[in-house]
């Protein structure tokens, strides 16, 4: 079921694909959106309610003052709230998701009590070549679905090709003219600044929860090295690690390993109460 809630006159659309099932909140990678885990909401079944926000910036949500990590955890609590979900629930996230969720887990160790983090790095620092440069010549909107698709160029519409919105009657329209057309799932500028924010250390935030956490790494991914991803389970106590054969895209290239490791991970976590799960994960004094 679609729909949205307002934080300070601003819209977070977000997907609760339903059932009675324990609480997962699904935090999407960057230049997505929550429908992103559609696959991974029908492989759980019935025992999981997955809850896929799209972030801010994303999808149907508003675009944000800023795409600090403050903001996008804050964000992840408001949603919380206003689902009524007090007691700690288990948090997914990929690349730009994986990294609002450990520090959603670091900030509020209290609404978390699993982690899963699918091949978001602690370090992050500025490539020597831009992957992402492609989006300092994006367009936002365009007259037509085809005129969008064309000046976004070939990288760009693999990875908007689906997901391109209508803009409503009446809105503020193309950059070519007011009127009807087509829009991007994201702003350009907030993905570079979005990007921008993310870099630095993230270490501490990392280490600092205790929650039980599965490290799902890409083994070929340029965004998580392997020996990144081999000291991120070595420092981190009650972290259990799932290599799967591909780059950072991992998700998508093997959705059915994708799909198996999430599942066993949360298997692992059934018959525990979330108090137990809290407990558990505390390091001895």
């Amino acid at each position: 079921m679609r729909s949205e809630l307002k934080i300070d006159d601003r819209t977070l659309a977000y997907t609760d694909f339903g059932g009675t099932g324990r609480p997962l909140l699904a935090l999407h990678g960057g230049m997505s959106e929550g429908a992103a885990f559609t696959g991974l909401a029908a492989a759980l079944g019935e025992e999981w309610r997955v809850i896929a926000p799209d972030q801010r910036g994303h999808g149907d949500s508003d675009r944000a003052p800023d795409y600090r990590r403050e903001g996008y955890v804050a964000d992840a609590v408001a949603l919380l709230d206003h689902l009524g979900l007090q007691e700690p629930v288990t948090v997914l996230g990929y690349s730009l998701g994986g990294l609002n969720a450990l520090h959603l887990a670091a900030a509020h160790p209290d609404r978390v009590c699993a982690l899963v983090n699918t091949d978001a790095t602690v370090q992050i620092h500025p490539a020597e070549s831009d992957w992402f440069a492609f989006l300092r010549g994006l367009v936002y909107t365009a007259p037509t679905r085809e005129e969008l698709l064309e000046a976004a160029g070939p990288l760009g519409a693999q990875i908007v090709g689906q997901a391109l919105r209508p803009l409503a009657e009446g809105s503020p329209g193309t950059e070519s003219g007011g009127g009807t057309g087509w829009r991007l799932p994201f702003h350009p500028q907030d993905q570079l600044d979005s990007i921008e924010a993310c870099r630095g250390d993230h270490w501490d935030a990392w280490l600092a929860s205790t929650c039980p956490a599965l490290l799902i790494h890409g083994t070929r991914s340029a965004a998580l090295p392997q020996e990144v991803a081999t000291a991120m389970v070595t420092r981190r106590p009650n972290t259990s690690y799932t290599p799967l054969e591909g780059d950072h895209f991992v998700p998508f290239q093997d959705p059915e390993g994708f799909y198996d490791a999430v599942r066993k991970f949360l298997a692992g976590l059934e018959g525990v109460s979330a108090d137990r799960v809290t407990d558990r994960a505390r390091p001895e004094r």
